[in-house]
């Protein structure tokens, strides 16, 4: 196998077959502003090779896909609307880098997979977990919206219905749940999750990669997507110049309940 490291992403390939790892261990791999960046980059890079058949994204160790947003950065990163619709429209590209590369995409999730790196699993193609998964998107208590380019993509994935519940209730939950809302493809033993992922990827590369990437195109093509207007988009943002998002964060910091006022 021959590997090229680039913090805080690292890329791996082993034939027709790439490995992206999202390399932020000690933190459960909490994304932070240049692994957006990054793993955009090499999304892009990727989809352009025609060499490969197929990519695994993962998340560096086995505690976790991606444990959410690093929120030590929002202060100066997302303090207000204005900065926040500058981060998100990085990380609807980011998204979009993954939904739209070329070959196909297999998530390998161990351990948390909540907030925004189960917005990136859920760009991916298919979803392979281990038994101990957890699940979640709990922004809710940060005072925050989910933007409409990241919600597109849990949204397709597994309907109205159980994106408002996992949205409205911001809870947790286990691999056996997950699977029963049609988030993961399929769940393993802990221990087998990265053979079965590495399985799974093989049969992909062994198909023809043009009809691969066909069916992608096609599927895509057939899936309705909203035509949301400028000032729109520009609402999924608004949530950033509230209270309710400073209060959320100053808890989440202090390691406290938030008490949300609605203002």
């Amino acid at each position: 196998m021959r590997g090229i490291i680039a913090k805080p992403v690292i890329v791996t390939r082993d034939s027709t077959i790439a490995t992206v790892a999202l390399n932020n261990p000690e933190r459960l791999n909490a994304l932070n502003k240049p692994m957006w960046e990054q793993l955009g980059a090499v999304m892009r890079e990727l989809s352009a090779d025609d060499t490969l058949r197929c990519v695994v994204l993962r998340g560096a160790g086995d505690k976790a896909f991606a444990a959410g947003a690093d929120i030590a950065e929002f202060a100066s990163e997302r303090a207000n609307a204005r900065q926040a619709k500058s981060y998100g429209n990085l990380i609807h590209d980011t998204m979009q880098s993954v939904a739209s590369c070329k070959h196909p995409t297999v998530a390998m999730i161990r351990g948390a997979c909540v907030g925004g790196g189960l917005e990136i699993a859920a760009m991916c193609d298919l979803r392979i977990c281990g038994e101990s998964s957890r699940f979640g998107v709990p922004i809710n208590k940060l005072g925050l919206t989910m933007g409409y380019g990241e919600l597109a993509g849990l949204l397709a994935l597994v309907g109205r219905a159980v994106a408002l519940e996992i949205l409205l209730e911001g809870r947790v939950f286990d691999a056996s749940e997950a699977l029963r809302k049609r988030l993961v493809n399929r769940v393993v033993p802990d221990d087998r999750v990265e053979t079965e992922v590495y399985a799974t990827a093989a049969r992909i590369a062994a198909g023809a990669p043009l009809v691969a990437r066909w069916h992608k195109q096609f599927i895509e093509r057939l899936t309705v997507r909203a035509d949301i207007s400028a000032d729109e988009w520009d609402e999924g943002f608004a949530c950033f110049d509230t209270a309710d998002y400073r209060t959320g964060v100053a808890a989440f910091l202090a390691k406290k309940p938030p008490r949300f006022e609605a203002k």
